[in-house]
């Protein structure tokens, strides 16, 4: 074998030189016009981006392993109904646009502050009774005896809830529903849903909230369940209070893949509220 490897050798490199020789015979390579060359720099890729890797930048820092594990985590979510999912997504990110932050920002506007504040008090007292429920549900004493203690503080040294006296006191508000009581109990999440104006869910969590609330309802704190059916005003303020409560707008991540993250952070942040 040793012997016959320097005839190998020149074979090779002779079939090399003839190749570079035939190569040279032909003629130099025909020039691309220079409009031809910029229309395929601007051909689209399938998705509508123009060559996006050319302009992708990786941080030489990174663990590539860690990257790839990570970005499959995050694609991988139950996901089946993705369609109509996506189609929600892009209702909610336009009413959100056209519809829900213009009456924020006017609710913000027309209020006061200190305003603001205790109608977020006010909704978030009422909120504790489903809390203390699933609290109970689950088996978590100290956790529903810290519930129990702020509705007391709140509803009375608060005024009804208006003012939060119980945060002050180390009573910090601890918040359960029964998602996290399905999910307590080893109830799977089932697959994803995004539901229309009430944002990111999946059908184990949206079951846990039509539960909720018809326990506010059946509870009636305060009254509170009753008075929303003769005024609409009070369901009303309580949505508004919900978006301006919660800071979330959409497009704020600015990637075209922000419904997958959505998904991702949705998914894991429940893991993390069941298991604690």
């Amino acid at each position: 074998m040793t012997r016959r490897s320097p005839w190998l050798l020149a074979l090779l490199l002779g079939c090399g030189l003839a190749h570079a020789d035939n190569a040279s015979d032909l003629g130099p390579a025909p020039a691309v016009p220079p409009s031809a060359a910029k229309q395929v720099q601007l051909a689209p890729d399938d998705d509508g981006f123009k060559h996006p890797l050319d302009a992708l930048k990786f941080n030489p820092g990174l663990d590539q392993r860690e990257f790839e594990r990570a970005t499959l985590s995050a694609l991988n979510v139950y996901d089946p109904w993705e369609s109509w999912n996506r189609r929600v997504y892009h209702f909610n990110y336009r009413f959100d646009e056209w519809v829900f932050l213009p009456v924020v920002h006017g609710y913000e506007y027309v209020t006061p502050r200190f305003v603001r504040s205790g109608v977020s008090n006010f909704f978030s007292n009422i909120a504790e009774v489903p809390s203390l429920l699933n609290s109970l549900l689950q088996l978590k004493g100290k956790r529903a005896m810290n519930t129990t203690a702020r509705l007391l503080f709140n509803t009375t040294f608060g005024v009804l809830g208006l003012w939060d006296p119980a945060t002050r006191m180390g009573l910090p508000r601890q918040t359960e529903d029964f998602g996290q009581t399905l999910g307590f109990y080893g109830v799977p999440a089932g697959p994803y849903l995004m539901l229309p104006i009430l944002g990111p869910s999946n059908l184990r969590d949206t079951g846990g909230l039509v539960t909720d609330f018809v326990a506010g309802q059946q509870v009636d704190y305060l009254g509170v369940a009753s008075a929303s059916g003769d005024y609409w005003e009070i369901p009303t303020l309580q949505v508004i209070d919900r978006r301006y409560s919660n800071s979330f707008r959409y497009g704020q991540m600015n990637t075209p893949f922000e419904y997958e993250k959505l998904r991702y952070f949705y998914t894991e942040s429940r893991k993390l509220q069941i298991g604690e």
